[in-house]
């Protein structure tokens, strides 16, 4: 496995381990996630999250791979609606975006917005381009899958067999964000 690597929000209370590889670096045009986004990115204070595509940028790491080795007291979940199985992640001490938790999921998509621009994987795809806001052309420098490819599957899927099949939960987020 390759050295492990830390990302932290914004104000440095909340930090993350992340061990090994990851498993994809994306960008997603959902609507969901686009729609968090604009949401997140709009409270005082915050930091851009979509870039001017209307993309988030997204890192997935296995779950058995990422470990909260500080702040855990900070971190909050924030849902589209309460029955919503896709939750995102914020450091609520500074509203710091981490990552997004699809809960029945064996993987994190990590925001892309905490590594330093010299460390972050670059993007190997776009995904969900069919969703991507009205007129917004998008660049040829890697594919634009209309929605989630099959080579997007293979990756998560191999990735769940090295895990043996097994689903961790992410047990160090500490209640729902405060959203007023």
């Amino acid at each position: 496995m390759k050295p492990q690597k830390n990302i932290s929000c914004r104000c440095g209370r909340v930090s993350l381990q992340l061990a090994g590889q990851p498993i994809i670096s994306t960008e997603c045009l959902c609507n969901s996630c686009r729609e968090a986004g604009e949401y997140l990115q709009s409270r005082p204070g915050a930091q851009p999250l979509l870039d001017d595509k209307g993309a988030t940028h997204m890192v997935l790491y296995r779950k058995d791979r990422v470990q909260c080795t500080k702040g855990a007291d900070s971190l909050r979940e924030y849902r589209l609606s309460p029955d919503s199985k896709t939750r995102r992640v914020i450091a609520a001490c500074c509203d710091t975006p981490m990552f997004l938790d699809f809960t029945p999921g064996h993987w994190l998509s990590l925001y892309g917005r905490r590594w330093p621009e010299t460390a972050l994987p670059p993007v190997q795809l776009r995904t969900m381009v069919r969703d991507r806001p009205e007129g917004t052309s998008l660049p040829d420098d890697i594919r634009n899958a209309e929605t989630h490819s099959l080579a997007f599957f293979a990756k998560l899927v191999c990735a769940w067999a090295a895990m043996g099949f097994r689903t961790p939960q992410v047990d160090f987020v500490n209640g729902a964000f405060d959203t007023h």
